[in-house]
């Protein structure tokens, strides 16, 4: 061998070294969700990254947790606060750090406290936390309020090891104070956008929640429910939401409407990361007797029943009578209804579940369950609170400009000339709601038809938001479910010009294996969901 040829073969050599050594540097980065910036800041790559995901990433050392939640923060800073200015955080959690920090001590001991160990979520700022974050539900009259205790929820989720970073705007009073009302609006925190079309609505009245959740800035955030309002946020936002059955959980230290219809519930942008979620929150309260219902019928971990194939032999019921609003909504639903079958359920058209009286009976349950529940919550607060009972809001937002520039508190008057829960006018619409919606519509029809389920859409694509004309719902499919206090899971199922909306998937009380195999069957197949990009208006 002459010179010559042993150079080429000794340079051959370095190159293919060379480039084996570019290669395996280009494996290890794709296994690695982060990188640094100059400042040796640990910048990881948020959007879509789902639980499954992050303990991945804490397993294999990626990033720690304090790590994420800083993350997080930042991208709350940059993208809420500044940015396109969604508006849907109220507060970062001071103490999040220091929470992220002990649960890697905890993590490099081999202490897992439970299936959200270093997840962070965000809290709708009407559900209590005992730290330094005050609990508002949106108001000025309580924008200095401290709880004493963490809600039942707030406490499950620590158990469960995730990191409440904070709380987020919603729809003042959870959208229940007066008429024409612009839902994401609140006197502590002004309007939400939704991220998809930033003078878009991202409706209510968990509507910060929805919103965090779609822009990527939490993995989870908490919603309530008294008749849409994890829905309808879920569907204008592009994200995942489950409206469990009333009782499954706890709604101990929560700013009440109705103990009949409120629920909290996960809003996330996969079915199971809501589902992880929802086992997690589940269980037994003594503070709620709702939740003693759940006997025998409620699941810490609601992941066994995901399943690709949930839709095959199934019976499914198509409501039809939210359609006719919006051809577009329309075509949409009737393309996912198509796609069921394709997936090998059986779909049958239902024009109606319960006669329209119902949403009067269900208007006065919660008019009275709304001032029994308020007076309650007030009282709970202590005597060092300025709200004492619902008279003294009423008067409170009397006198602040602020509280009443774009709509009324009609709701907060009529609920407060309401008498005692004992009274004959709300028994007998208590009793004839239920009967109505409930045993003589959801479950007659369901039964007479052997269904295991009923789908519908959510709801149309959001409107403009207008301050002085207030919301301008198109559709809706929520109040069935709501009014009878059962489960209702929405999932993304298209876009309409750039805005995303949802299909519901609801059923029977207690039927949530069901409706998450369901509904996953639909999600794991279609895979809708799309990241907001901030458009300005369209």
């Amino acid at each position: 061998m002459n010179n010559y040829t042993y150079t080429y073969v000794i340079n051959r050599n370095c190159k293919f070294l060379l480039l084996f050594i570019v290669i395996v540097s280009l494996l290890v980065v794709s296994c690695d969700t982060s990188i640094t910036n100059q400042s040796g800041d640990k910048l990881i790559k948020l959007e879509e990254i789902d639980i499954s995901r992050i303990h991945h990433d804490y397993k294999n050392g990626n990033y720690s947790i304090q790590e994420l939640i800083s993350a997080y923060i930042n991208r709350i800073k940059e993208i809420d606060e500044n940015g396109p200015s969604l508006n849907s955080v109220l507060i970062i959690n001071p103490d999040a750090i220091e929470i992220a920090k002990q649960l890697d001590i905890e993590y490099k001991q081999g202490s897992i406290r439970g299936p959200l160990h270093g997840i962070p979520v965000l809290l709708k700022d009407n559900i209590d936390t005992h730290d330094n974050m005050p609990t508002t539900g949106g108001s000025i009259a309580l924008k200095d309020s401290y709880p004493k205790k963490d809600s039942y929820v707030a406490m499950k989720l620590r158990e469960a090891g995730a990191v409440i970073i904070g709380k987020a705007n919603l729809s003042e009073w959870a959208n229940f104070r007066g008429e024409m009302s612009s839902s994401g609006w609140s006197g502590v925190g002004g309007q939400t956008k939704n991220p998809y079309v930033l003078d878009r609505n991202p409706c209510g009245s968990s509507s910060g929640s929805g919103v965090a959740v779609s822009a990527n800035l939490t993995v989870l955030a908490i919603g309530t429910e008294t008749n849409g309002s994890i829905v309808c946020p879920s569907t204008s936002n592009g994200i995942v939401g489950i409206k469990p059955t009333v009782g499954l959980i706890s709604r101990s230290g929560i700013i009440p409407i109705s103990f009949t219809q409120d629920t909290p519930g996960p809003m996330a942008r996969t079915l199971t990361d809501a589902t992880i979620c929802l086992g997690a929150l589940s269980g037994t309260d003594s503070a709620d007797s709702k939740t003693f219902n759940g006997a025998g019928k409620v699941y810490n971990d609601y992941t066994q029943f995901l399943n690709n194939d949930g839709l095959k032999g199934k019976r499914i019921g198509f409501y039809t009578q939210p359609l006719g609003a919006n051809y577009k909504v329309d075509t949409l639903m009737y393309q996912a209804a198509r796609k069921i079958e394709q997936l090998g359920a059986e779909v049958f058209e239902i024009e109606n579940l319960y006669p329209a009286i119902a949403a009067k009976y269900s208007f006065d349950v919660m008019l009275y369950e709304y001032k029994d529940g308020l007076n309650n919550y007030f009282a709970s607060l202590g005597s060092d609170s300025r709200i004492k009972k619902l008279d003294d809001l009423i008067e409170f937002n009397k006198n602040n400009p602020i509280e009443m520039e774009f709509y009324n508190q009609v709701y907060l008057e009529m609920a407060n000339k309401k008498g005692s829960l004992q009274s004959e006018e709300y028994l007998n619409a208590l009793e004839n709601m239920k009967l109505l919606v409930g045993n003589n519509g959801i479950d007659k029809v369901m039964d007479s038809l052997n269904l295991d389920a009923i789908i519908a859409p959510t709801g149309g694509p959001a409107w403009k938001t207008d301050h002085t004309n207030g919301d301008s719902y198109q559709l809706g499919s929520s109040s069935p479910a709501a009014m009878a206090g059962y489960p209702n899971i929405t999932v993304p199922m298209g876009t309409i010009d750039g805005l995303p909306v949802g299909v519901s998937f609801f059923g029977k009380a207690w039927s949530e294996p069901l409706l998450i195999e369901i509904a996953y069957g639909y999600e794991s197949n279609t895979n809708h969901r799309q990241t907001p990009k901030y458009i300005e208006s369209n």
